[in-house]
């Protein structure tokens, strides 16, 4: 069957009437093959796309870590752009991003791998599109080199701590100690693999390693700088995917947030905006995850010439904070997970609040918590689109809002 790509949808795939879903494929395309149901999950380009590259990386066929290297970098920015737009339209929002903020290749510095044991050895990279498959990337075109270096460690772990029955989990993570480790899936633990996995890591120079949530090693601290600040972050957890990014959006934050003496940080993990903000504002930070305000907390107290930082444990789902609790601050960076903050964006509204600072990672719920505020009268200042998420379909969004 041959068909014509007309658009690519929010995961990538090119579609075409009917409709038929076909990966890595581009709008104006002509492709074959066999439709099953509405696949075509095997295409063959009859007319390629005058925006189709040859993909960077050589196991890209066969690998699931990247979905958009068969497209130029000019398309890619021009769609992740266009897909903001149009969930803003979707709710009766115009508004075009001021730029995007591409991060460049080999940058990532967080990532989640899988890893197998198997009689050839131990099998670690990344899952193949739409497969339980591991396809290894030795040379990955997305990872920053400093985490490429530590794989040979990582099989090292696997081989020992792996059995032959699962997959293993590895989020990977590059400090400025080194890269922290944290594994789960794996053997359970006792006296003896514990000090195997031990000495892995000491060899390997890994800052780092956490076994099914338990620490085995701590060579030395992963710490993360956040402005002026060294924090030392619970095992797997969340940090910006790449420096460049984190960045772009933290200037974004600052840019919205503009002298504001007194600065409202909800869901503020482990310090990425609130510690950098505290250089010239106070900081109120809100987190529902205890373990992560604590290092904010430790961040703060060992670190010079920043203003005063508060935190708070909240869950901002159940238990947003209202209008005349918002009205002590003078602007609000929020930063809230893919679902958004429906509850938190309609206490906003409702507050006295003239500032905030809106990062998003779904254009979705941005677009309906956006809808909130510019009802309640706020302005859309600014908005800039992070592509920190290179190669997939990832898209982030920071945005300034404000009122008289």
């Amino acid at each position: 069957m041959e068909v014509t790509i007309e658009r690519l949808g929010l995961h990538g795939d090119g579609i075409a009437p009917g409709p038929v879903y076909a990966p890595r494929c581009l709008p104006g395309e002509t492709v074959e093959g066999e439709v099953v149901g509405t696949r075509l999950d095997a295409p063959r380009i009859v007319k390629p796309s005058t925006e189709r590259v040859r993909a960077p990386c050589p196991h890209y066929k066969s690998c699931g870590g990247c979905a958009l290297q068969h497209a130029s970098d000019d398309f890619v920015s021009r769609w992740k752009q266009e897909i903001v737009r149009a969930a803003l339209a979707a709710r009766g929002i115009t508004a075009n991003p001021d730029g995007i903020e591409t991060s460049p290749p080999r940058s990532r510095r967080r990532a989640v791998l899988s890893a197998r044991r198997t009689k050839a050895g131990p099998f670690i990279g990344f899952h193949a599109p739409r497969s339980d498959a591991i396809t290894r990337v030795p040379g990955c075109e997305l990872l920053h080199p400093d985490l490429m270096k530590a794989i040979p460690a990582l099989e090292a772990l696997v081989e020992t701590g792996a059995s032959r029955k699962g997959a293993l989990r590895l989020s990977v993570t590059l400090s400025q100690a080194g890269p922290d480790v944290s594994i789960s899936g794996g053997k359970p633990l006792d006296r003896i693999l514990a000090s195997d996995l031990a000495r892995i890591a000491d060899e390997a120079g890994l800052a780092r390693l956490t076994w099914d949530d338990e620490t085995v090693a701590l060579v030395a601290a992963p710490v993360q700088a956040f402005g002026n600040a060294m924090v030392t972050p619970p095992p797997g957890a969340f940090l910006q995917a790449t420096a460049e990014g984190e960045a772009a959006l933290l200037r974004e934050a600052r840019r919205a947030v503009g002298p504001a003496a007194r600065v409202l940080d909800l869901f503020a993990g482990c310090g990425t905006f609130a510690l950098p903000l505290a250089e010239g504002s106070e900081v109120h930070a809100v987190e529902g995850d205890a373990a992560m305000l604590a290092c904010l907390d430790a961040g703060w107290r060992g670190a010079a010439g920043l203003k005063r930082v508060t935190t708070e444990t909240r869950d901002l789902f159940r238990r947003p904070l209202v209008a005349e609790e918002l009205n002590r601050f003078d602007a609000i960076v929020i930063d809230p997970p893919r679902a958004g903050a429906e509850a938190q964006m309609t206490e906003i509204a409702a507050s006295n609040v003239s500032r905030v600072a809106s990062v998003s990672c779904n254009p979705v719920t941005f677009a309906r918590d956006s809808r909130l505020l510019l009802d309640a009268g706020y302005r859309l200042e600014r908005l800039v689109v992070v592509d920190q998420f290179r190669w997939s379909t990832h898209v982030e969004i920071a945005a300034g809002f404000s009122r008289d």
